[in-house]
């Protein structure tokens, strides 16, 4: 039976209709308000009760209000940040009382870092829940193992979502569908009383739950001035933006840190004092540990500038020219997403290898006789650098993509050649190039990488590392994949890498190649 309510803002009054009638429980209808009304910070409900002349008491119970009633939006007070010191303390009781608190603790025992130090686990563990809703599941998973009765208790699926979403917010701000329904499966497994009685599979109700929690925790906790809570508020994003779900940056290729906070004690504007000393460090030669250290200091400012200010390629580089080297292409990627880069990269690639040769011998028509030239290489050079250029050269042709728009190759011959190589690099947007002297021959090529037009890595080995550079690169500076090459770097990300797009699911043409290779 439908209802409408009559809601109290700061500078308004609205109607709020609910076709389905009045939700069970406060968290449903306040979730309903928080969508409906794109509140972004924390809030309680009061309803206006006759008994008393029209005063408002707070919303506990859903049966306290009926059609037509009048409820009001309260902002909750500011939350305060607690963090954690190194000691080893047992902090157990600190966190046991976050349900019934106004205190939310975002550090773990586990790190004093700013920075996330684990990424989404391949199985969620289902934290401990207050002692009485133990209690209470426990007494309910007998009863639903006798005779499956499904519990339905109200404050304890509050006390449920909550602990659940401190849990998920340690991994990540915002988790996709996918990780939401990871999280509805490994409770339901756990707690089979807490099935949800509509859905088909018990899981449906608890991840529609989740999204509106992780919602309505994102707006308790934005008051701490997290950056990549802050960075999506309403004050922050253009006219055009001015929607809570339109153009929100997050993480979405398996970032684990996307837009960390900087580290504790430190500020943006102490953080750029760092960056100008960083400056004259990287003139200094063997001084690869100061660089790296500051480098990691001033992570959060360099993400800050990437994601926000979103600078040229060549006024970044200008500011940050230490992250142009080789070595920390390699650590601003394991920054990011806690995984080495060339080591991951490669590795796949050679265990790979064998069932992708496998393919293109097998590959037919004007794609198979393409890839007959590409493998022709290997009868000249075999060496291990010789066959990773193959395959990824092979790849890209088995995805019916071009690797001549990808990988360049140049040849030196007079003063000529070279402006006009100058002027190639100029035309170059996303590119690996290899060059040669022809007074050279018989010397390895010198393969570089070209964004925007510049030419920002060179002295690489080999064209297979030059590739893992490169999608290190894209996750630095927060580039997009070109369109020609699409399949391409999202074989590089998913399977060789293994990071997958949150929000995204693998494209056919990618899952079925990731199918054969593990047939």
């Amino acid at each position: 039976m439908s209802a409408k309510l009559r809601v109290i803002l700061r500078e308004q009054i609205r109607k709020l209709p609910l076709p389905s009638g009045i939700p069970e429980t406060v968290e449903d209808l306040k979730n309903i308000v928080q969508e409906t009304f794109a509140i972004e910070e924390d809030f309680s409900l009061q309803f206006q009760d006759q008994e008393f002349y029209g005063q408002f008491f707070t919303l506990l119970k859903t049966c306290d209000i009926k059609d037509k009633d009048t409820i009001k939006v309260v902002p909750a007070e500011p939350v305060i940040l607690e963090s954690f010191d190194s000691s080893g303390a047992d902090l157990s009781e600190d966190v046991g009382s976050t349900a019934s608190s106004d205190t939310i603790i975002l550090s773990s025992p586990r790190s004093t870092s700013s920075l996330r130090t684990v990424s989404w686990p391949a199985q969620f563990e289902v934290p401990t829940f207050a002692f009485d809703t133990e209690l209470v599941l426990q007494a309910a998973n007998e009863v639903y193992q006798k005779d499956g009765t499904l519990l339905n208790n109200p404050s304890v699926k509050s006390d449920i979502l909550e602990k659940l979403a401190e849990s998920i917010f340690f991994y990540t701000a915002y988790p996709s569908q996918a990780q939401r329904e990871q999280v509805a499966v490994a409770l339901i497994m756990k707690h089979p009383c807490l099935k949800d009685p509509v859905s088909f599979n018990g899981l449906y109700g608890w991840h529609n739950s989740l999204k509106y929690k992780m919602g309505n925790y994102r707006a308790k906790v934005k008051h701490l001035g997290l950056p990549e809570l802050q960075v999506n508020t309403l004050k922050r994003k253009s006219a055009a933006d001015s929607t809570p779900a339109k153009n929100v940056k997050k993480a979405k290729k398996s970032e684990v840190n996307y837009l960390p906070p900087p580290p504790q004690g430190e500020s943006l504007e102490s953080l750029e004092q760092v960056r100008v000393e960083l400056l004259y460090e990287f003139k200094k030669r063997d001084n690869d540990s100061v660089i790296n250290d500051k480098m990691a200091t001033t992570f959060s400012l360099r993400r800050t500038d990437v994601i926000l200010n979103k600078p040229p390629v060549i006024d970044f580089r200008a500011r940050w020219p230490a992250l142009f080297a080789l070595s920390q292409v390699e650590e601003e990627f394991r920054r990011i997403t806690l995984k080495p880069l060339q080591s991951t990269f490669l590795g796949k690639l050679d265990q790979y290898t064998p069932q992708l040769l496998s393919l293109f011998r097998r590959k037919g028509g004007a794609v198979g006789r393409k890839l007959d030239e590409t493998l022709d290489m290997l009868n000249k050079d075999n060496s291990i650098e010789s066959r990773r250029e193959a395959v990824v050269r092979g790849l890209i042709l088995y995805l019916g993509e071009k690797p001549e728009g990808f990988i360049k190759v140049y040849q030196i011959f007079d003063n000529d050649d070279a402006a006009a190589f100058q002027e190639a690099i100029s035309t170059m947007v996303l590119n690996i190039f290899m060059v040669s002297k022809a007074k050279d021959e018989g010397l390895d090529n010198q393969i570089g990488i070209a964004i925007e037009g510049e030419e920002v890595l060179f002295g690489i080995s080999d064209v297979a590392h030059a590739c893992a550079f490169l999608i290190g690169l894209t996750y630095a500076l927060e580039l997009s994949y070109p369109k020609k090459l699409k399949y391409t770097f999202e074989v590089f990300q998913k399977i060789f890498l293994e990071l997958e797009d949150v929000n995204l699911k693998m494209s056919s043409k990618v899952h079925d190649l990731k199918v054969m290779l593990h047939a």
